[in-house]
């Protein structure tokens, strides 16, 4: 039980990951390359937020069809592993003996293990499922969870550089202090998601961090190039 719950926590953090990820450098990129094309910050804000609208649908729809795509693999690796033990039991339990060898146990308890394991179809199956395919089965509403982890994660993050345009009419002073703001931001995102992925931390920071600040400068530049050629 402890296990399942590790691997629900897991997915979850790396949905929320996806969605901050995008909706901390996208907005902020085409808020920053708009900052350098137009003066008024509510044309900023109109076009980050339609989007954020848009980009949060399209990633928690990626989300979605990936966690379906998921489940439907599992059903259908499923489905054959059934038909193997039916078909081909003796070939089933080699694979057994095979993944039993590997963690070093002798040839009688390898066989007496994929004998013992054939009574029970079922968990037979299961153990095919995990230990020769290396599949979990997905939760019933896995897909759904992750569209609208992923989606309300792009939102909140999108939402972070967008938030001085509010207060500031001039979008070239505010994209001083959105640039203040979500670089603090996505430092400290950075920070976390390398911790929980065991990477080193202030590197992987500074990564995010530097991404970040090169799609928006990229943005900013393009801008005032055109910009400056009408």
């Amino acid at each position: 039980m402890h296990h399942e719950q590790h691997l629900q926590s897991s997915d979850t953090i790396r949905d929320i990951v996806i969605g901050m990820s995008d909706g901390l450098t996208v907005p902020f990129a085409l808020a920053a390359g708009l900052s350098g094309a137009v003066n008024s910050s509510g044309i900023v804000i109109t076009a980050g937020i339609a989007e954020i609208v848009a980009g949060s649908i399209a990633m928690g729809l990626g989300g979605f069809l990936a966690g379906r795509t998921e489940a439907d693999h599992y059903a259908s690796e499923l489905k054959r592993e059934y038909e193997e033990v039916e078909k081909v039991p003796e070939q089933e339990k080699a694979e057994v003996k095979e993944v039993f060898a590997a963690f070093g146990l002798s040839e009688k308890l390898q066989h007496e293990v994929a004998e013992e394991m054939a009574k029970d179809k079922d968990k037979w199956v299961d153990f095919m499922m995990r230990y020769e395919l290396g599949l979990e089965e997905p939760k019933a509403n896995r897909a759904t969870q992750s569209a609208i982890t992923i989606g309300v994660s792009y939102i909140v993050g999108g939402i972070i550089p967008l938030s001085p345009y509010f207060f500031i009419a001039d979008s070239t002073q505010a994209l001083y202090y959105s640039c203040g703001i979500t670089m603090i931001c996505l430092f400290v995102f950075g920070y976390f998601k390398s911790k929980v992925t065991g990477q080193p931390a202030i590197k992987g920071a500074l990564k995010v961090l530097l991404i970040g600040a090169l799609a928006a400068a990229a943005a900013f530049g393009m801008a005032k190039l055109i910009n400056g050629q009408h």
